[in-house]
Protein backbone atom coordinates (compact mmCIF):
# COMPACT_ATOMS: atom_id res chain seq x y z
CA UNK A 1 0.00 0.00 0.00
CA UNK A 2 1.41 3.44 -0.94
CA UNK A 3 1.67 6.06 1.82
CA UNK A 4 -0.55 9.20 1.42
CA UNK A 5 1.78 12.19 1.30
CA UNK A 6 0.60 15.18 3.74
CA UNK A 7 2.89 18.37 4.76
CA UNK A 8 1.87 17.79 8.21
CA UNK A 9 1.13 14.24 10.33
CA UNK A 10 0.39 14.93 13.98
CA UNK A 11 -0.54 11.51 16.14
CA UNK A 12 -2.65 12.65 18.66
CA UNK A 13 -5.07 15.33 19.41
CA UNK A 14 -3.75 16.83 22.28
CA UNK A 15 -3.67 20.53 23.17
CA UNK A 16 -0.57 21.73 21.10
CA UNK A 17 -1.16 18.67 18.79
CA UNK A 18 -4.82 20.15 17.40
CA UNK A 19 -3.64 23.93 17.31
CA UNK A 20 -0.75 22.74 15.48
CA UNK A 21 -2.74 21.38 12.53
CA UNK A 22 -5.31 24.15 12.53
CA UNK A 23 -2.81 26.28 12.18
CA UNK A 24 -0.78 24.55 9.81
CA UNK A 25 -3.36 23.29 7.46
CA UNK A 26 -5.22 27.20 7.66
CA UNK A 27 -1.86 27.95 6.26
CA UNK A 28 -2.22 25.70 2.96
CA UNK A 29 -0.43 22.62 4.32
CA UNK A 30 -1.97 19.54 3.46
CA UNK A 31 -2.17 17.95 7.22
CA UNK A 32 -3.39 15.00 8.91
CA UNK A 33 -4.04 14.03 12.67
CA UNK A 34 -4.42 10.75 13.48
CA UNK A 35 -6.92 10.37 17.12
CA UNK A 36 -7.74 7.30 18.40
CA UNK A 37 -10.99 7.83 20.63
CA UNK A 38 -10.87 11.78 22.22
CA UNK A 39 -11.83 14.20 19.48
CA UNK A 40 -9.77 17.33 21.48
CA UNK A 41 -7.41 15.20 23.14
CA UNK A 42 -7.93 14.71 26.63
CA UNK A 43 -8.88 18.00 28.36
CA UNK A 44 -12.20 18.33 26.85
CA UNK A 45 -13.28 15.03 27.37
CA UNK A 46 -11.91 13.44 30.33
CA UNK A 47 -9.57 15.83 32.58
CA UNK A 48 -9.12 19.42 32.86
CA UNK A 49 -12.81 20.78 31.40
CA UNK A 50 -15.13 17.83 32.85
CA UNK A 51 -13.20 17.77 36.31
CA UNK A 52 -13.63 21.17 36.91
CA UNK A 53 -17.27 20.88 35.50
CA UNK A 54 -17.42 18.59 38.63
CA UNK A 55 -16.18 19.91 40.87
CA UNK A 56 -18.53 23.02 40.07
CA UNK A 57 -21.08 21.01 40.76
CA UNK A 58 -19.56 20.36 44.49
CA UNK A 59 -19.25 23.48 45.19
CA UNK A 60 -22.77 24.06 44.65
CA UNK A 61 -23.85 21.34 46.62
CA UNK A 62 -21.87 22.42 49.34
CA UNK A 63 -23.84 25.68 48.80
CA UNK A 64 -27.32 23.91 49.27
CA UNK A 65 -25.86 22.12 52.17
CA UNK A 66 -24.59 25.37 54.18
CA UNK A 67 -27.69 27.08 52.49
CA UNK A 68 -29.21 28.49 56.09
CA UNK A 69 -25.67 31.28 55.97
CA UNK A 70 -27.33 32.41 53.40
CA UNK A 71 -30.64 33.02 54.50
CA UNK A 72 -31.63 30.14 51.72
CA UNK A 73 -34.12 27.29 53.86
CA UNK A 74 -34.09 23.79 51.83
CA UNK A 75 -35.95 20.67 52.55
CA UNK A 76 -36.40 16.80 50.75
CA UNK A 77 -32.86 17.86 48.76
CA UNK A 78 -30.61 15.21 47.30
CA UNK A 79 -27.29 14.52 45.30
CA UNK A 80 -28.55 12.84 41.73
CA UNK A 81 -24.90 12.03 40.53
CA UNK A 82 -26.53 10.63 37.06
CA UNK A 83 -27.96 14.22 36.88
CA UNK A 84 -23.95 15.55 37.56
CA UNK A 85 -22.64 12.91 34.92
CA UNK A 86 -25.26 14.11 32.50
CA UNK A 87 -24.60 17.85 32.86
CA UNK A 88 -20.82 16.58 32.78
CA UNK A 89 -21.48 14.90 29.74
CA UNK A 90 -23.44 17.95 27.74
CA UNK A 91 -20.83 20.44 28.49
CA UNK A 92 -18.02 17.29 26.60
CA UNK A 93 -20.67 17.06 23.76
CA UNK A 94 -20.81 20.39 23.16
CA UNK A 95 -16.94 21.14 22.89
CA UNK A 96 -16.28 18.26 20.91
CA UNK A 97 -19.10 19.61 18.43
CA UNK A 98 -16.66 22.95 18.87
CA UNK A 99 -13.01 21.00 17.88
CA UNK A 100 -15.21 19.29 14.84
CA UNK A 101 -15.85 22.78 13.65
CA UNK A 102 -12.33 23.90 13.61
CA UNK A 103 -10.88 20.98 11.93
CA UNK A 104 -13.60 22.06 9.03
CA UNK A 105 -12.64 25.59 9.04
CA UNK A 106 -9.45 24.92 8.91
CA UNK A 107 -9.14 22.38 6.60
CA UNK A 108 -7.22 19.64 8.81
CA UNK A 109 -8.35 16.13 8.21
CA UNK A 110 -9.61 14.37 10.95
CA UNK A 111 -8.43 10.59 11.32
CA UNK A 112 -9.77 8.65 14.04
CA UNK A 113 -8.31 5.20 14.69
CA UNK A 114 -4.76 3.51 16.15
CA UNK A 115 -1.75 4.84 15.02
CA UNK A 116 1.99 3.84 14.94
CA UNK A 117 5.35 4.24 12.92
CA UNK A 118 5.93 1.72 10.33
CA UNK A 119 9.20 3.95 9.28
CA UNK A 120 10.57 7.20 9.44
CA UNK A 121 7.94 9.74 9.53
CA UNK A 122 5.39 7.02 8.38
CA UNK A 123 1.86 6.12 10.36
CA UNK A 124 0.31 3.18 10.07
CA UNK A 125 -3.32 4.11 11.22
CA UNK A 126 -5.92 1.13 11.80
CA UNK A 127 -9.38 2.59 11.66
CA UNK A 128 -12.54 1.56 13.26
CA UNK A 129 -13.98 -0.43 10.44
CA UNK A 130 -11.10 -2.30 9.98
CA UNK A 131 -9.67 -0.56 7.48
CA UNK A 132 -5.58 0.28 7.11
CA UNK A 133 -4.34 4.04 6.00
CA UNK A 134 -0.46 4.91 5.65
CA UNK A 135 0.03 7.96 5.86
CA UNK A 136 3.44 10.10 5.62
CA UNK A 137 4.71 13.43 6.15
CA UNK A 138 7.21 15.89 5.28
CA UNK A 139 6.91 16.94 8.81
CA UNK A 140 5.32 14.94 11.85
CA UNK A 141 4.60 15.91 15.56
CA UNK A 142 3.71 13.83 18.41
CA UNK A 143 1.26 14.90 20.80
CA UNK A 144 0.22 11.37 22.02
CA UNK A 145 -0.14 12.76 26.11
CA UNK A 146 -0.33 11.03 28.99
CA UNK A 147 -2.87 8.75 31.11
CA UNK A 148 -2.86 8.21 35.23
CA UNK A 149 -0.49 5.46 36.33
CA UNK A 150 -1.36 2.65 38.10
CA UNK A 151 1.55 1.64 40.73
CA UNK A 152 2.64 -2.19 40.62
CA UNK A 153 0.94 -2.41 44.01
CA UNK A 154 -0.06 -6.08 44.74
CA UNK A 155 -3.11 -6.44 43.69
CA UNK A 156 -3.56 -2.56 42.87
CA UNK A 157 -4.78 -3.27 39.29
CA UNK A 158 -6.83 -6.55 39.63
CA UNK A 159 -8.79 -4.18 41.99
CA UNK A 160 -9.45 -2.32 38.74
CA UNK A 161 -9.66 0.90 40.54
CA UNK A 162 -11.23 3.72 39.17
CA UNK A 163 -8.91 6.56 37.63
CA UNK A 164 -9.90 10.25 37.15
CA UNK A 165 -11.70 8.80 33.57
CA UNK A 166 -14.25 6.38 35.23
CA UNK A 167 -14.77 8.57 38.36
CA UNK A 168 -15.86 11.30 36.06
CA UNK A 169 -18.33 8.60 34.94
CA UNK A 170 -19.97 7.35 37.77
CA UNK A 171 -23.93 7.54 38.21
CA UNK A 172 -24.02 6.18 42.02
CA UNK A 173 -22.57 7.58 44.66
CA UNK A 174 -19.55 5.66 46.71
CA UNK A 175 -20.37 4.91 50.07
CA UNK A 176 -16.48 4.89 50.90
CA UNK A 177 -13.93 6.05 48.43
CA UNK A 178 -10.46 5.75 49.35
CA UNK A 179 -8.32 8.20 47.02
CA UNK A 180 -4.15 7.02 46.74
CA UNK A 181 -2.55 10.23 46.11
CA UNK A 182 -2.23 13.96 47.70
CA UNK A 183 -1.53 15.30 44.62
CA UNK A 184 -3.91 17.50 42.19
CA UNK A 185 -6.13 15.21 41.00
CA UNK A 186 -6.91 13.41 44.41
CA UNK A 187 -7.14 16.35 46.13
CA UNK A 188 -9.94 17.85 43.54
CA UNK A 189 -11.72 14.54 43.75
CA UNK A 190 -11.39 13.72 46.67
CA UNK A 191 -12.82 17.16 48.39
CA UNK A 192 -15.70 16.76 45.36
CA UNK A 193 -16.96 13.55 46.12
CA UNK A 194 -16.91 14.27 50.07
CA UNK A 195 -19.60 17.69 49.17
CA UNK A 196 -21.43 15.12 47.13
CA UNK A 197 -21.74 12.75 50.45
CA UNK A 198 -19.29 9.97 50.20
CA UNK A 199 -16.92 9.07 53.27
CA UNK A 200 -13.71 9.78 52.05
CA UNK A 201 -10.26 8.56 53.19
CA UNK A 202 -7.07 10.18 51.35
CA UNK A 203 -3.90 8.29 51.20
CA UNK A 204 -0.78 9.68 50.70
CA UNK A 205 3.05 8.16 51.35
CA UNK A 206 4.94 11.26 51.78
CA UNK A 207 4.42 13.10 55.43
CA UNK A 208 2.11 15.56 53.86
CA UNK A 209 -0.51 16.41 51.33
CA UNK A 210 0.72 18.37 48.51
CA UNK A 211 4.02 18.13 49.97
CA UNK A 212 6.16 20.30 47.21
CA UNK A 213 4.64 22.86 48.43
CA UNK A 214 5.50 24.75 51.57
CA UNK A 215 4.59 23.78 54.46
CA UNK A 216 2.13 26.76 55.37
CA UNK A 217 0.01 25.24 51.99
CA UNK A 218 0.61 22.09 53.39
CA UNK A 219 -1.16 22.74 56.49
CA UNK A 220 -4.32 24.86 54.93
CA UNK A 221 -5.34 21.85 52.58
CA UNK A 222 -4.86 19.40 55.73
CA UNK A 223 -7.08 22.13 57.85
CA UNK A 224 -9.14 22.11 55.12
CA UNK A 225 -9.57 18.24 54.84
CA UNK A 226 -10.32 17.84 58.54
CA UNK A 227 -13.00 20.58 58.45
CA UNK A 228 -15.16 18.84 56.00
CA UNK A 229 -14.62 15.65 57.29
CA UNK A 230 -11.92 14.27 54.92
CA UNK A 231 -9.94 11.24 56.51
CA UNK A 232 -6.43 12.04 55.43
CA UNK A 233 -3.51 8.87 55.82
CA UNK A 234 0.16 10.35 55.57
CA UNK A 235 2.87 8.52 55.92
CA UNK A 236 1.18 5.29 54.88
CA UNK A 237 2.78 2.38 53.03
CA UNK A 238 0.79 -0.20 51.23
CA UNK A 239 1.29 -3.85 50.63
CA UNK A 240 -1.64 -4.76 49.44
CA UNK A 241 -5.12 -4.04 47.93
CA UNK A 242 -7.61 -7.10 48.39
CA UNK A 243 -11.15 -6.84 46.68
CA UNK A 244 -13.08 -4.97 43.85
CA UNK A 245 -13.34 -1.18 43.58
CA UNK A 246 -16.81 -0.89 42.95
CA UNK A 247 -17.98 -3.87 45.43
CA UNK A 248 -15.34 -3.87 48.24
CA UNK A 249 -11.79 -2.80 48.76
CA UNK A 250 -9.31 -3.60 51.41
CA UNK A 251 -5.61 -1.17 51.74
CA UNK A 252 -3.36 -2.98 53.35
CA UNK A 253 0.10 -1.74 54.69
CA UNK A 254 1.26 0.05 57.95
CA UNK A 255 -2.36 0.89 58.62
CA UNK A 256 -5.92 -1.37 57.14
CA UNK A 257 -8.70 0.69 55.12
CA UNK A 258 -11.68 -0.88 53.93
CA UNK A 259 -13.83 0.82 51.38
CA UNK A 260 -16.17 0.60 48.44
CA UNK A 261 -14.08 2.25 45.91
CA UNK A 262 -10.91 3.18 44.84
CA UNK A 263 -9.33 6.11 43.00
CA UNK A 264 -5.54 5.50 41.77
CA UNK A 265 -4.46 9.23 41.59
CA UNK A 266 -0.54 8.63 41.72
CA UNK A 267 0.90 9.82 38.83
CA UNK A 268 0.64 9.99 35.13
CA UNK A 269 2.75 8.22 32.44
CA UNK A 270 3.14 9.46 28.79
CA UNK A 271 1.59 7.61 25.89
CA UNK A 272 4.68 6.51 24.59
CA UNK A 273 4.55 2.83 23.84
CA UNK A 274 3.67 0.26 21.53
CA UNK A 275 3.82 3.25 19.10
CA UNK A 276 6.73 2.26 16.67
CA UNK A 277 9.33 5.06 18.10
CA UNK A 278 12.14 3.03 17.90
CA UNK A 279 11.34 2.86 14.23
CA UNK A 280 11.00 5.98 13.31
CA UNK A 281 13.87 7.23 15.15
CA UNK A 282 12.46 8.93 17.92
CA UNK A 283 14.39 8.26 21.58
CA UNK A 284 12.45 8.26 24.49
CA UNK A 285 14.53 8.64 28.60
CA UNK A 286 14.08 6.16 31.09
CA UNK A 287 10.66 7.28 32.56
CA UNK A 288 9.04 7.36 29.02
CA UNK A 289 8.94 10.67 27.66
CA UNK A 290 10.29 11.50 24.38
CA UNK A 291 13.50 13.04 24.00
CA UNK A 292 13.29 16.77 23.02
CA UNK A 293 15.56 19.93 22.97
CA UNK A 294 14.39 23.38 24.13
CA UNK A 295 12.87 23.59 20.91
CA UNK A 296 10.71 20.67 21.38
CA UNK A 297 12.96 18.87 18.18
CA UNK A 298 12.95 15.06 18.96
CA UNK A 299 16.15 13.04 17.91
CA UNK A 300 14.29 12.11 14.23
CA UNK A 301 14.76 14.80 11.69
CA UNK A 302 11.48 16.60 11.01
CA UNK A 303 10.27 15.01 14.40
CA UNK A 304 8.85 17.10 17.01
CA UNK A 305 6.89 16.25 20.21
CA UNK A 306 4.64 18.10 22.26
CA UNK A 307 3.07 18.45 25.74
CA UNK A 308 2.75 15.65 28.00
CA UNK A 309 4.89 13.01 26.36
CA UNK A 310 7.45 15.51 25.52
CA UNK A 311 7.72 15.98 29.36
CA UNK A 312 6.19 19.36 29.60
CA UNK A 313 4.75 19.88 32.77
CA UNK A 314 1.30 18.33 32.79
CA UNK A 315 -1.00 21.01 32.30
CA UNK A 316 -2.80 22.43 28.95
CA UNK A 317 -1.50 25.82 29.35
CA UNK A 318 1.93 24.84 28.76
CA UNK A 319 1.13 22.43 26.04
CA UNK A 320 -0.92 25.14 24.29
CA UNK A 321 2.50 27.13 25.02
CA UNK A 322 4.09 24.20 23.10
CA UNK A 323 2.21 25.09 20.41
CA UNK A 324 3.39 28.57 20.33
CA UNK A 325 7.15 27.47 20.28
CA UNK A 326 6.88 24.72 17.33
CA UNK A 327 4.52 26.92 15.68
CA UNK A 328 6.68 30.28 15.36
CA UNK A 329 10.00 27.97 14.64
CA UNK A 330 8.63 26.63 11.92
CA UNK A 331 7.77 30.21 10.55
CA UNK A 332 11.72 31.27 10.87
CA UNK A 333 11.22 31.88 14.82
CA UNK A 334 13.77 30.93 17.86
CA UNK A 335 11.66 30.36 20.82
CA UNK A 336 12.62 27.76 23.10
CA UNK A 337 10.73 26.16 26.70
CA UNK A 338 13.35 27.28 29.03
CA UNK A 339 12.93 30.20 31.21
CA UNK A 340 9.51 29.72 31.00
CA UNK A 341 7.03 31.26 33.53
CA UNK A 342 4.99 28.07 34.79
CA UNK A 343 1.75 28.92 37.08
CA UNK A 344 -0.53 26.18 38.39
CA UNK A 345 -3.92 25.85 40.01
CA UNK A 346 -5.31 23.50 42.52
CA UNK A 347 -9.11 23.59 41.85
CA UNK A 348 -10.04 23.04 45.76
CA UNK A 349 -12.29 25.11 47.31
CA UNK A 350 -10.84 27.36 47.78
CA UNK A 351 -8.00 27.44 45.06
CA UNK A 352 -4.49 26.96 45.66
CA UNK A 353 -2.60 28.93 42.80
CA UNK A 354 1.17 29.70 42.54
CA UNK A 355 3.18 31.30 39.99
CA UNK A 356 7.53 32.02 40.12
CA UNK A 357 9.45 30.61 43.40
CA UNK A 358 7.90 29.65 46.44
CA UNK A 359 9.75 29.29 49.90
CA UNK A 360 11.13 26.38 49.81
CA UNK A 361 12.36 26.35 46.06
CA UNK A 362 14.18 30.03 47.23
CA UNK A 363 15.78 28.44 50.16
CA UNK A 364 16.96 25.75 48.46
CA UNK A 365 18.10 28.09 45.39
CA UNK A 366 20.09 30.21 48.07
CA UNK A 367 17.96 33.19 46.71
CA UNK A 368 17.51 35.80 49.51
CA UNK A 369 13.79 37.36 49.56
CA UNK A 370 11.20 39.24 51.87
CA UNK A 371 8.19 37.73 52.61
CA UNK A 372 4.89 39.66 52.56
CA UNK A 373 2.36 37.18 53.69
CA UNK A 374 -1.70 38.45 54.54
CA UNK A 375 -4.53 36.21 55.47
CA UNK A 376 -7.75 36.20 53.42
CA UNK A 377 -9.46 37.79 55.78
CA UNK A 378 -8.32 40.97 55.14
CA UNK A 379 -9.47 40.93 52.47
CA UNK A 380 -12.91 42.54 52.06
CA UNK A 381 -14.61 40.59 49.40
CA UNK A 382 -13.94 37.56 51.36
CA UNK A 383 -16.83 38.82 53.93
CA UNK A 384 -19.23 39.27 51.01
CA UNK A 385 -18.63 35.77 50.13
CA UNK A 386 -18.29 34.01 53.76
CA UNK A 387 -15.25 32.42 52.58
CA UNK A 388 -12.53 33.87 54.30
CA UNK A 389 -9.90 31.23 54.93
CA UNK A 390 -6.81 30.73 53.43
CA UNK A 391 -3.96 33.51 52.69
CA UNK A 392 -1.57 34.85 49.74
CA UNK A 393 2.01 35.38 50.28
CA UNK A 394 4.65 37.07 47.94
CA UNK A 395 8.58 36.63 47.69
CA UNK A 396 10.14 40.09 46.54
CA UNK A 397 14.24 40.49 45.85
CA UNK A 398 15.99 41.84 48.24
CA UNK A 399 18.33 43.34 46.01
CA UNK A 400 15.59 45.23 43.91
CA UNK A 401 11.81 45.07 43.62
CA UNK A 402 11.49 42.69 41.61
CA UNK A 403 8.75 39.88 42.36
CA UNK A 404 10.13 36.17 42.69
CA UNK A 405 7.14 34.39 43.47
CA UNK A 406 3.32 34.37 44.38
CA UNK A 407 1.18 32.09 46.20
CA UNK A 408 -2.83 32.53 47.41
CA UNK A 409 -5.15 29.65 48.95
CA UNK A 410 -8.41 31.60 48.83
CA UNK A 411 -11.27 32.38 47.09
CA UNK A 412 -10.29 33.00 42.93
CA UNK A 413 -7.01 32.24 43.68
CA UNK A 414 -6.33 31.51 40.06
CA UNK A 415 -7.71 34.58 38.89
CA UNK A 416 -5.79 36.83 41.22
CA UNK A 417 -2.70 34.95 40.06
CA UNK A 418 -3.00 35.90 36.64
CA UNK A 419 -2.41 39.83 38.01
CA UNK A 420 0.96 38.79 39.36
CA UNK A 421 2.36 36.68 36.54
CA UNK A 422 1.19 39.27 34.31
CA UNK A 423 3.55 41.84 36.41
CA UNK A 424 6.81 39.16 36.92
CA UNK A 425 6.38 38.41 32.75
CA UNK A 426 6.40 42.33 32.22
CA UNK A 427 9.06 42.73 35.40
CA UNK A 428 7.69 45.06 36.99
CA UNK A 429 8.28 46.14 40.63
CA UNK A 430 6.14 45.01 43.22
CA UNK A 431 5.05 48.80 44.19
CA UNK A 432 3.45 48.98 40.91
CA UNK A 433 0.81 46.61 41.84
CA UNK A 434 1.13 47.86 45.80
CA UNK A 435 0.20 51.69 44.02
CA UNK A 436 -2.67 50.40 41.48
CA UNK A 437 -5.91 51.17 42.15
CA UNK A 438 -7.74 48.00 42.50
CA UNK A 439 -11.35 47.82 41.97
CA UNK A 440 -12.94 47.94 45.75
CA UNK A 441 -14.26 44.96 46.86
CA UNK A 442 -12.69 42.33 44.22
CA UNK A 443 -10.11 39.71 45.57
CA UNK A 444 -7.39 40.75 43.58
CA UNK A 445 -7.66 44.15 45.45
CA UNK A 446 -5.87 42.20 48.24
CA UNK A 447 -2.88 42.58 46.11
CA UNK A 448 -2.56 45.87 47.12
CA UNK A 449 -2.60 45.25 50.59
CA UNK A 450 -0.37 42.12 50.05
CA UNK A 451 2.36 44.21 48.68
CA UNK A 452 1.90 47.06 50.89
CA UNK A 453 3.25 44.53 53.60
CA UNK A 454 6.27 43.86 51.89
CA UNK A 455 9.21 44.94 53.89
CA UNK A 456 11.26 47.65 52.83
CA UNK A 457 14.80 47.18 51.80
Amino acid sequence: MAPEEYDVVVLGSGEAGKYLAWTLASKGERTALVEQKYVGGSCPNIACLPSKNVVHSAKVASYFRNSEQFGITKSNWKIDMAGVRKRKRAMVDDLVAIHLVKYKVSGAELVMGSGRFIAPRTVQVDLADGRTRILHGKRVILSTGSRAAIDPIPGLREAHPLTHVEALELDTLPEHLIVLGGGYVGLEFAQAFRRFGSRVTVIERSARLAHREDQDVSDALHQLFADEGIEVRTGMTIERVTGTSGESVRVQGNATIDGTHLLAATGRIPNTQNIGLEIAGVETANDGHVKVNEKLETTAEHVWAVGDCAGSPHFTHIAFDDFRVVRDNLAGGHRVTTGRLVPFCLFTDPELARVGLDETEAKAKGIAYRLAKIPMSVVLRTFTLSEKRGFMKALVSVNDDRILGFTAFGPEAGEVMAVVQLAISAQLPYTALRDSVLTHPTMAEGLTLLFAATPRI
